[in-house]
């Protein structure tokens, strides 16, 4: 990995900090399992994903709502089908 790379990793490790600690596991589970072998395009819409807000992504986690994004939703339900590391 790359210094750039790691420098935004460590970022998005910082804004993956939401106050929740559900929402937390889920996006550190997705930068320590997924991040790596990601495509470009892939690391954009976990970005975008980060801009959401909190009550609306839980609410995608928890399969009461589903993004109007179909590349938001997608990245969504590969997070939600990562194995737990816990």
């Amino acid at each position: 990995m790359s210094e750039d790379d790691a420098l935004e990793l460590r970022r998005l490790r910082w804004r993956s900090r939401r106050g929740m600690r559900e929402l937390d596991r889920l996006f550190e589970r997705w930068l320590d399992q997924r991040w790596a072998v990601s495509s470009e395009s892939e690391r954009a819409v976990f970005r975008r994903l980060l801009d959401c807000e909190d009550d609306r992504l839980w609410k995608w986690f928890l399969g009461h709502d589903r993004p109007d994004d179909a590349d938001l939703d997608t990245l969504v339900q590969s997070i939600r089908a990562l194995p737990h590391n816990d």
